[in-house]
């Protein structure tokens, strides 16, 4: 059988950064879930905001998180509200000093976690998977993508025999470390069994 590395984590420290930048000697396990925890808080509080990557840094016993998001009026609200309640909320959290930067992604089109997200999304609302993969990689595409590659798996179209589908288009060199790629999954809950997006 073929054995397949990460698209991203063979480029890291290559053409791609580690998405937590700091160091520990001591309690790492400890500041390493804190980390899922908040990454998890921030996904689940602001999922129709289109998130992308979420960059933690720390120095002592202070965090600067980086949202890189799709609509950021949206995590910012009016006058800076709402992103002013989800640093008080993520203080609580973690008892430590955090900065929020918001990063907008100007083609969320060409990004891997949100043409994921995009996917399960129409899914849900029971949009034929064909159509709903053939257009997310039209829209790659069009925006200048040199190639994308994008599955779905599980019980597609309410079968009783789950399967994968997946469409590729153009190049997708996996194994180019020069090459920028990125890789991503979302899971979709329909009222009809799980099926699932995964894009390249």
């Amino acid at each position: 059988m073929g054995q397949k590395t990460h698209p991203v984590g063979f480029r890291l420290g290559a053409t791609r950064t580690w998405s937590s930048r700091w160091f520990a000697t001591k309690g790492y396990a400890a500041l390493l879930h804190e980390d899922v925890k908040i990454r998890r808080y921030i996904k689940q509080a602001l999922y129709h905001a289109g998130i992308s990557r979420i960059d933690i840094e720390r120095s002592a016993n202070r965090a600067r998180i980086t949202i890189h998001t799709a609509r950021p009026g949206i995590i910012i609200g009016r006058k800076g509200s709402e992103v002013e309640k989800l640093k008080n909320e993520l203080q609580a959290k973690t008892g430590k000093e955090i900065y929020l930067n918001i990063e907008e992604v100007i083609h969320p089109e060409l990004d891997a976690q949100l043409v994921a997200e995009n996917v399960a999304l129409q899914l849900q609302k029971r949009v034929a998977f064909r159509r709903a993969m053939k257009k997310a990689v039209t829209s790659a595409l069009r925006l200048g993508a040199d190639g994308i590659r994008i599955a779905c798996a599980g019980r597609l179209g309410g079968t009783e025999i789950a399967r994968r589908e997946w469409y590729r288009n153009g190049r997708v060199p996996l194994h180019t470390s020069a090459s920028r790629c990125g890789s991503s999954r979302a899971r979709c809950c329909p009222p009809s069994p799980r099926p699932r997006a995964k894009a390249c």
